[in-house]
């Protein structure tokens, strides 16, 4: 299949005419009159990558070529950016006398070495629900019932040229008294319970913790948007 951020100008335009349309003839599509053979070459190279098929005369985009076309900027004519779609989740358990709650130490980069909660990204054909549940098992062992407590769109800033690094939407669930035998440590990271005072006091941690953990105690789906400019990438 082409390649999102390589596929050849020539191929992108053909895309936008046959996303206005049904179908379409070569003439019809070759709007930038291109030679008719270096035309029919990207012709067929979409056709390769299964992303317009070919009925008689006409040319028409398959159900493959419908959904990245439609990832394009029709104004731009490039891939549109979105918002990466990812799930945090925070588990709770009580002690004799106070709430403790599982952190993530992340030991991979971006933000090595910066502490939070459990997170990771929805994959394709997966619930949100389900994204949660597995990526729970796979960091920590642990199984529960995730329960949707907010949504957070979080946008982080280069602290000195202001450039955009990420763009993510969180949905953050709590799972109380999560079951199973903790995995301290994973290709990636490390977990750990700790109380909220001991959080507080953690020397590099994400700056939102605080403002998630009081979403934990709400009764009420909570939403937070914001932006700003990290110290560490």
């Amino acid at each position: 299949m082409a390649i999102e951020n390589e596929i050849h100008p020539i191929q992108v335009n053909t895309l936008m005419v046959l996303l206005f349309r049904t179908n379409a003839r070569f003439s019809e599509l070759n709007t930038m009159k291109i030679p008719s053979d270096q035309f029919n070459f990207h012709l067929k190279e979409l056709i390769k990558a299964s992303l317009i098929e070919k009925h008689g005369e006409l040319y028409h985009l398959t159900a493959m070529g419908k959904e990245f076309a439609n990832k394009f900027d029709t104004n731009k004519s490039k891939i549109e950016k979105q918002s990466k779609v990812t799930v945090a989740v925070f588990c709770i358990r009580r002690t004799s006398d106070e709430n403790e709650y599982l952190v993530q130490k992340r030991l991979k980069q971006p933000y090595y070495g910066f502490y939070g909660g459990i997170t990771g990204k929805v994959t394709w054909g997966e619930t949100i629900k389900e994204a949660a549940i597995r990526e729970l098992m796979e960091e920590t062992n642990l199984s529960g019932k995730p329960i949707l407590v907010g949504l957070e769109h979080k946008m982080d800033y280069e602290k000195m040229n202001g450039s955009l690094l990420e763009d993510k939407l969180f949905f953050v669930f709590r799972v109380n008294e999560p079951e199973g035998k903790l995995k301290r440590k994973f290709k990636g990271g490390e977990n750990i319970w700790l109380n909220e005072n001991e959080i507080t006091k953690l020397p590099d941690k994400f700056d939102d913790i605080d403002l998630l953990l009081k979403m934990l105690r709400n009764n009420s789906i909570s939403f937070i948007e914001r932006k700003y400019k990290v110290k560490q990438y």
